[in-house]
């Protein structure tokens, strides 16, 4: 994988496929986050300091012992314009706060991205794996066996009571965050959506937009992912998020069903509207497309729009982010212009792939 190749491809290869209960599930991740013993946290260390653990945690992933995972790029972020650094954090490969670094931060990626391992983010070292679809437990086991090749070579921060230390007191104790980015739109049109994020909470998990905490829930995507790390076995974790995110599929379902049992032409005329002003409109800022999108991969999952699939969609979803827009067309965007652009990309993606696609009532 070249250096840049994550900025040319909308789609990561892991999202290609489509995994487990994909109509509603679009990804699953598991993150873990460790540092290293008699070091800084990051937010206080030196920049010598911060160096030191770059050269420590790239010597271990270029060591070979991650091959067993397959092919690895080490990725230095300061060789990186801040263009790059957008899309990266666009197709949720580094985080906001690491792209922000500008002291020792790199990534180290895979070659498919299904795994991103951050280095000198918020902690020392972040290991993220995504699977598409509902695969929670496969995406633990993959982090869980990068940790533990890190952890043979580099002396973890642990504490016997506390478990794993780590920057912000919210994740010490096993270091992980399980979550599940899920795809909502009929439990959002049934209004059932706030009552099933309650009780969520009510049990110990919370609720974010598309990218994390503090952002918005654009497009009926909602992250949904453990809020506990101390007190808590990994596995206990992450069959609680399980438990929790099927019966959210479950209740998504059950209200497709109804949806089109109670208000099928309204669903129809949603889909045919929203598909035609994404196939025809001159201009469409990110919060109109991200909601128009939902409502054609709805479409879609019901069987009501034929000739569009989900990688499509999943695709757009990242082209039309500010940065993979000004990636795309090589150009420097101001926000009407990106709108336009949006827009014509959008119009060209659809008429591509579905030439002769269309609603069926």
């Amino acid at each position: 994988m070249t250096k840049h190749r994550f900025s040319q491809d909308a789609l990561s290869d892991w999202m290609r496929g489509t995994g487990p209960d994909s109509d509603v599930v679009i990804s699953s991740r598991v993150r873990v986050a460790r540092n290293l013993r008699h070091q800084p946290f990051p937010m206080l260390a030196t920049s010598q300091q911060a160096e030191a653990v770059l050269n420590r945690l790239t010597e271990v992933s270029r060591s070979g012992n991650l091959d067993a995972y397959g092919p690895f790029d080490t990725i230095l972020l300061s060789e990186l314009s801040e263009l790059d650094k957008r899309v990266l954090v666009e197709k949720h490969l580094i985080s906001p706060n690491l792209a922000n670094e500008s002291r020792a931060g790199a990534v180290v990626l895979s070659d498919n991205e299904a795994v991103s391992i951050m280095i000198n983010e918020e902690d020392h070292l972040r290991i993220q794996c995504l699977y598409p679809g509902f695969q929670i437990g496969e995406a633990w086991a993959l982090a869980s066996g990068i940790d533990d090749i890190y952890e043979e070579a580099a002396d973890y921060a642990f504490d016997e009571k506390r478990g794993y230390l780590t920057t912000c007191p919210t994740n010490v104790g096993t270091g992980i965050r399980a979550s599940v980015m899920m795809h909502l739109p009929a439990l959002v049109l049934t209004q059932q959506i706030n009552r099933i994020l309650s009780a969520v909470t009510q049990v110990g998990l919370a609720v974010r937009g598309l990218y994390g905490e503090g952002s918005e829930a654009l497009g009926n995507l909602f992250q949904i992912s453990n809020q506990v790390t101390l007190g808590q076995s990994e596995d206990e974790i992450i069959e609680n998020l399980h438990g929790v995110a099927r019966q959210i599929i479950e209740h998504e379902r059950a209200a497709r069903k109804r949806l089109l049992e109670e208000s099928r032409i309204r669903i129809v005329d949603r889909v045919r509207r929203s598909y035609g002003i994404l196939s025809h409109a001159a201009i469409m800022d990110s919060k109109e497309a991200a909601q128009r999108l939902s409502d054609i991969r709805l479409g879609a999952d019901l069987g009501l729009l034929e000739g569009i699939t989900p990688q499509v969609l999943n695709e757009l979803l990242v082209m039309t982010q500010p940065g993979f827009l000004q990636q795309t067309f090589n150009e420097k965007m101001s926000p009407e212009q990106r709108d336009f652009r949006r827009a014509e990309l959008i119009r060209n993606r659809l008429s591509g792939k579905n030439d002769h696609g269309g609603v069926e009532q």
